[in-house]
C-alpha cells in the first residue's frame, strides 16, 4: 500500500538530506547565499515526519496526505523549505486516487500534480533550481507510463534524471557557474528521492551502491563533479538583507494576488502558500516591521523568523575558509570521534580534542555511513572512535573496518563519562595499539550511572517491579534503584556506589530536563552527604536522561 510505503519511507529520507544539511548548505548562492538550505530542507521534512507518526496505525492515503500537507506547510523554512512543502503537497494530493498496487501512471499523475501546485506557489520561477528537477522527473514519468515501465522501473529512472537534472543547473544558472556548485535545493531533493526510492525498493537508507542496480551511480557522480565549493569574497549578494518568513492565519478574506504583489514591492522571493486561513508568507526585504503591520490588518501572526542573509553570508564564507585551511594542513598522528546525545556533552568531548563529534545515543543510533563520513573528516593518519554506548559499538567497528585511507579503531566506550576518562589517558606520540589499549582500560575503570523514566512496565535487578513512569537508577547497566523522585534516585545510586567502592571524584551531567537551580540544588545535597568527593559538575544537555555521571 502507498500509505504504509510512505508512513515507512519518509523518515529515513527525511535522515538522509538531515545527514547532509551541512553540505547542502555550503552549496548556497542563489539567489543570495543565505547558506541555510540544508537546514531549511531538513526542518521542513521534520515536521513531516512528526505530524505522520501522530497518525492512526489504519490513517488512509487521504489522512496522510493531509498531514504532509499541514506538517510541511507548518514546518517550512526558507525560501527552500517552501517550495519543499508544495511539492510534498501536490505528489501527496496526487496520489490520493491511487490504485493498490500502484502503476506507473499514479507515480506520473502525483509529479505532474507536483509541478502545478509548486510553480503555482513560485511567482517568477527560475531555471537551474530544484523546480527544474521537479519538472524534469515528472517528463521522465511521463515517459515511462507511455512505456508501460513497472513502477520499481519508473522509480530508478526518475532518480537517474533528479542528478542529472542536478548536474545540468549550473548550466541554466550564471551564478552557479560562477561559484563552481550545483544549485543546493536540487541537490538535496535529490537525496531525498534517492533514499525514499531505496528504501521502498528495501535497500540500505545510506545509499553506497546504487549503481549496481541502475545508472544512478554515475548520474550522482556527474552531479558531485559539480559540486566544487567555493569561498566567493566577491559575492555582492541581494540588495535585501532580511530573509523575513512567518505562518499566518486569516481572519477574514483577503485577496491573496493583491497581498502577492504588496510583497513583491517589499523585496523580492515572494511567497504566499497554504489555503485559507493558514498560510506560510515568505520575502526578501529590507522593512520586515512593513511586511508584518501588512499582514495584520488581515489577522494573526506567528511563527516569526527574521534572518539577516548579509551575516549569514559572511559567515559562510569564513566557513569555507577554515575548512580550506584545515584541508591544507598536513594530517596529524591521531584524531577522535566520538558520539554524544547532548550539546553540552559535545562540547566537553571538542574540548578534550574530540575532531568530529557525531550527534546519537541510546534511541537514536548513528549508522555505519554517519560514522564513516565523520572519520574521513578527520584530518589524520589515525582515528579512534568513541561509540559511548553499546548499541552504538557495531556499527562504530564497521565504519572501522570500511575506511580504506587511515587507520582506524575503536575504543568501545558504553557512555561519555568513560569517554572522558579515556581522553585522559591519551599520551602523544604512542603507537596506535598501545593508546587504544591504554583508553580501554581507563574507560573499564569507570562505574557509571544514569537516571531516567520508566516508558512501560519491567523490573528491577532484584525483581521489584517498575511501572511506566517512575524514576529508574541505572547503575553499569543493571537498573538497580527504583523511585519517583530524580534527586532522591540520583543519591540512592551514588549512597550504594560508595558502598561498594568508595570513589575520589564525581563527574556529573545535567540533561536538558534538568533546569540550572534544580541541577544546583542537587551538586548541593551531593556535597552535603559526601564532603570529601570531588565533584564536577556539567551541562550535558542530553535528552531522556536528566542525569548522567560516573565515580572515580
Amino acid at each position: 500500500m502507498i500509505s504504509k510505503t510512505i508512513r515507512t519511507c519518509f523518515p529515513i529520507a527525511a535522515k538522509a538530506v538531515a545527514d547532509k544539511a551541512e553540505d547542502i548548505n555550503k552549496l548556497n548562492v542563489f539567489p543570495v547565499p543565505d547558506g541555510d538550505t540544508g537546514t531549511n530542507m531538513s526542518l521542513t521534512l521534520g515536521s513531516v515526519v512528526k505530524e505522520l507518526a501522530e497518525l492512526p496505525a489504519d490513517a488512509d492515503m487521504e489522512a496522510i496526505a493531509g498531514a504532509i500537507t499541514h506538517g510541511s506547510l507548518m514546518g517550512a523554512r526558507g525560501n527552500s523549505g517552501v517550495i519543499t512543502s508544495q511539492i510534498l503537497r501536490g505528489v501527496a494530493e496526487g496520489l490520493i486516487g491511487a490504485g493498490s498496487p500502484a502503476t506507473s501512471a499514479d507515480i506520473a499523475t502525483a509529479l505532474r500534480r507536483a509541478v502545478k501546485v509548486a510553480f503555482q506557489a513560485v511567482r517568477k520561477p527560475v531555471e537551474g533550481t530544484i523546480l527544474t528537477v521537479l519538472r524534469d522527473i515528472s517528463t521522465k514519468a511521463d515517459e515511462c507510463e507511455k512505456k508501460k515501465l513497472s513502477v520499481d522501473e519508473t522509480l530508478d529512472a526518475i532518480v537517474v534524471e533528479a542528478y542529472q537534472s542536478v548536474a545540468r543547473t549550473p548550466d541554466l544558472l550564471p551564478v552557479l557557474k560562477e561559484n563552481g556548485v550545483v544549485d543546493s535545493g536540487a541537490f538535496g531533493f535529490a537525496i531525498f528521492l534517492e533514499n525514499f526510492v531505496a528504501a521502498a525498493q528495501g535497500r540500505a537508507a545510506q545509499i553506497e551502491d546504487f549503481s549496481t542496480t541502475f545508472d544512478a551511480g554515475s548520474a550522482r557522480d556527474s552531479a558531485l563533479d559539480r559540486v566544487k565549493i567555493e569561498a566567493n569574497d566577491d559575492w555582492e549578494g541581494s540588495q535585501y538583507r532580511y530573509c523575513n518568513e512567518f505562518l499566518f492565519k486569516a481572519e477574514k478574506r483577503f485577496d491573496e494576488e493583491e497581498c502577492l504583489e504588496f510583497l513583491a514591492s517589499m523585496g523580492d522571493c515572494e511567497l504566499l502558500v497554504g489555503s485559507y486561513p493558514d498560510y506560510k508568507v515568505h520575502v526578501h526585504s529590507n522593512t520586515p516591521n512593513l511586511v508584518l503591520e501588512h499582514m495584520l490588518q488581515f489577522g494573526q501572526i506567528y511563527e516569526v523568523f527574521i534572518h539577516n542573509m548579509d551575516m549569514e553570508s559572511h559567515e559562510r564564507t569564513a566557513k569555507i575558509h577554515a575548512d580550506e585551511e584545515a584541508a591544507s594542513e598536513p594530517a596529524k598522528p591521531l584524531g577522535f570521534v566520538a558520539v554524544a546525545a547532548g550539546s553540552g556533552e559535545a562540547d566537553i568531548l571538542t574540548s578534550m580534542g574530540v575532531d568530529v563529534v557525531v550527534s546519537g545515543g541510546q534511541t537514536m543510533n548513528p549508522s555505519t555511513a554517519d560514522l564513516l563520513d565523520a572519520v574521513n573528516k578527520v584530518n589524520a593518519e589515525s582515528v579512534i572512535i568513541l561509540p559511548n554506548n553499546g548499541n552504538i559499538r557495531m556499527a562504530a567497528e564497521a565504519a572501522a573496518s570500511a575506511c580504506e585511507d587511515k587507520h582506524v579503531a575503536v575504543v568501545p566506550t558504553k557512555t561519555v563519562p568513560q569517554a572522558f576518562s579515556a581522553l585522559f589517558a591519551v599520551m602523544p606520540e604512542t603507537p596506535l595499539d598501545e593508546v587504544v589499549e591504554a583508553m580501554t582500560e581507563a574507560a573499564a575503570a569507570v562505574r557509571d550511572g544514569e537516571v531516567t523514566s520508566a516508558v512501560r512496565d519491567s523490573q528491577a535487578a532484584d525483581g521489584s517491579p517498575i511501572h511506566a513512569g517512575d524514576v529508574m537508577g541505572i547503575i553499569c547497566d543493571s537498573i538497580d534503584v527504583v523511585g519517583n523522585d530524580v534527586k532522591q534516585v540520583t543519591l540512592d545510586c551514588i549512597a550504594r556506589m560508595q558502598d561498594e567502592e568508595e570513589g575520589d571524584t564525581l563527574t556529573i551531567l545535567a540533561g536538558a530536563d534538568m533546569d540550572d537551580e534544580q541541577f544546583e540544588d542537587l551538586v548541593g545535597a551531593i556535597e552535603d552527604a559526601y564532603p570529601d568527593l570531588e565533584i564536577d559538575p556539567h551541562r550535558g544537555e542530553q535528552p531522556l536522561y536528566p542525569v548522567i555521571f560516573s565515580i572515580e
